[in-house]
């Protein structure tokens, strides 16, 4: 089941560098999200990609 089709969200807490953050914020501001919209965009995408989370459509 994919993230657009959940009701709920549940928390992920994770560590990142400093430079990693700065990336992400800088990203989320450019497409005017959230750093955790932007983190949880990134990480859809790449799991997509890779064949672990059904695509959407």
């Amino acid at each position: 089941m994919t993230a657009k089709s959940e009701l709920r969200s549940t928390p992920l807490g994770l560590r990142v560098t400093p430079s990693l953050k700065s990336a992400i914020e800088k990203a989320a501001k450019d497409d005017r999200r959230s750093m955790a919209s932007m983190a949880e965009l990134i990480l859809t995408d790449w799991l997509e990609n890779k064949g672990y989370l059904e695509k959407d459509g």
